[in-house]
């Protein structure tokens, strides 16, 4: 039947583990730097450069591609119209290199691979969007790469040069023409690596995030991680708002809120800065240094809402993997509920995106097996204990209540029980309408609330599909 509509099932890693073999990975190590103040004019020359070589090239690109189009319009084609440019990072790089000394002359100032990195990521973006354009590239389609201003994020990528780490003193990074800088913790996780020879640094990005400059390195690195154990417990994690996740085994994770826990302190700041001068582009008017400040102190703020949502997340995932065998979760449409606005906010702040996608790359290194339900398998209106499902369960009903067996339960737990009942059925080899492919349809008035029976259980048949909507048709034609 292919693909099922209802479970997919990530088993990457699983595989790759025999008998504690060790496995290449590509992680990242990511450090605080501390820099001194003309470290700090370096790195943003540095990112600077980076930028202006993305921009120079996309302005070579599109005039080219509207030179073309203009061609086009006066029934110009094929030879007839100006060579395309082509955009591949090789392409680029070799323009560069024989433009840069009419267009930068100050190119000499900045490491050759700050304008490289700035240049690879234009081809990259430019492959994407044209990759979308015609298809070959799943999901929302890319759109063409734009101008990169002053205030985008700050970053510079080396894959060359004198870069690594100081084993002196494991306390600094080397960087190329930028020098030794001293990091804010130690680097001996992953210096011990390098020295076992059981790591290869791949690239370092330098990037200025919320004030604070960060070092994170590209590592192919050998991880030992153990085996799971097949024979474990499995859980379902069913996400939530008012709970971080509810597990199938009756524990439920609490949501911390950490950005309600800011909020009135963040809105006092909010209102203390739009009191003050700030910058206007229309008028070019200049902010004020009080502004400034207020404005940092914003950003510090959610630094630390950031980072502390980030270190929850991490623990949660990093504990379900160690202590399971099997992990099910469904699969969200977190941007369309980020769509609804009253509730945005609150579902922005838990991260639940986020959990997914920590999960995954995690059970790939740790070798746990990650089922990942549809977002279209009904969880929360199935019953956990005959199977059978509600046409409609609103929000508002924290309580699943069953109308044949009478299973009172808290929905949320019983949504994670059926998830969690997923392992058995996808490792009995059966077939993907009973894995998970409930039918939903309901009989007569689609308005009324009333029960049908899931496919593949003991206790019923399932309603064939659009009987519901042969009745309605018949009613409405006697």
């Amino acid at each position: 039947m292919g693909e099922s509509l209802q479970l997919r099932a990530w088993t990457v890693g699983a595989a790759r583990y025999r008998d504690g073999e060790m496995v290449m990975v590509i992680q990242a190590y990511r450090f605080a730097l501390d820099p001194t103040t003309g470290q700090q004019m370096s790195l943003r020359s540095h990112c600077g450069a980076q930028r202006y070589a993305f921009n120079w090239g996309l302005a070579r690109i599109r005039a080219n591609l509207d030179q073309r189009a203009a061609e086009k319009t006066y029934g110009l084609s094929g030879d007839q119209l100006t060579p395309s440019v082509p955009w591949s990072a090789y392409s680029l790089r070799k323009a560069w290199n024989q433009a840069k000394q009419e267009v930068a002359p100050w190119w000499g100032e900045n490491s050759k691979e700050a304008y490289s990195s700035g240049l690879a990521n234009l081809a990259a973006a430019l492959t994407n969007w044209q990759d979308s354009s015609t298809g070959e590239r799943r999901g929302p389609r890319a759109r063409f790469p734009r101008f990169k201003g002053k205030r985008a994020g700050v970053s510079c990528r080396f894959t060359t040069g004198a870069l690594g780490l100081v084993k002196s003193d494991r306390r600094h990074v080397k960087l190329p023409r930028i020098g030794t800088v001293r990091t804010c913790e130690s680097t001996r996780k992953l210096a011990r690596h390098v020295e076992r020879g059981t790591a290869r640094i791949r690239s370092v990005t330098v990037s200025c995030r919320s004030g604070r400059w960060f070092c994170a390195f590209s590592v192919e690195v050998a991880r030992n991680d153990p085996a799971p154990t097949r024979s474990g417990p499995v859980v379902g994690l069913d996400l939530g708002v008012k709970s971080l996740a509810v597990l199938s085994t009756g524990e439920v994770v609490p949501n911390p809120k950490h950005l309600e826990t800011v909020q009135r302190k963040l809105r006092r700041l909010q209102r203390q800065a739009s009191r003050r001068t700030g910058p206007d582009r229309r008028t070019n008017q200049i902010p004020s240094n009080r502004w400034g400040k207020t404005r940092a102190r914003i950003t510090r703020l959610h630094a630390q809402v950031t980072n502390a949502r980030r270190d929850g997340l991490h623990k949660l995932t990093t504990r379900l993997l160690r202590g399971f065998s099997a992990v099910v979760l469904e699969d969200l449409n977190v941007a369309g509920m980020l769509r609804n606005r009253r509730l945005a906010r609150h579902i922005a702040g838990a991260g639940l995106g986020e959990v997914l996608r920590q999960t995954k790359y995690k059970a790939a290194w740790s070798g746990t097996r990650l089922i990942v339900a549809d977002r279209w398998y009904p969880s929360s209106k199935t019953c956990s204990d005959c199977g059978a499902v509600k046409a409609k369960l609103p929000l508002r009903v924290r309580v699943f209540d069953c109308d044949e067996c009478g299973l009172v339960l808290d929905r949320d737990l019983n949504a994670a029980r059926n998830l969690a009942a997923l392992v058995g059925e996808t490792a009995g080899s059966t077939s993907t309408e009973s894995c998970a492919g409930t039918s939903n349809t309901p009989d007569g008035n689609p308005c009324q609330t009333h029960t049908v029976w899931a496919a593949g259980t003991a206790t019923g048949r399932p309603a064939p599909p659009g009987a519901g909507q042969r009745r309605r048709r018949k009613a409405m034609t006697a």
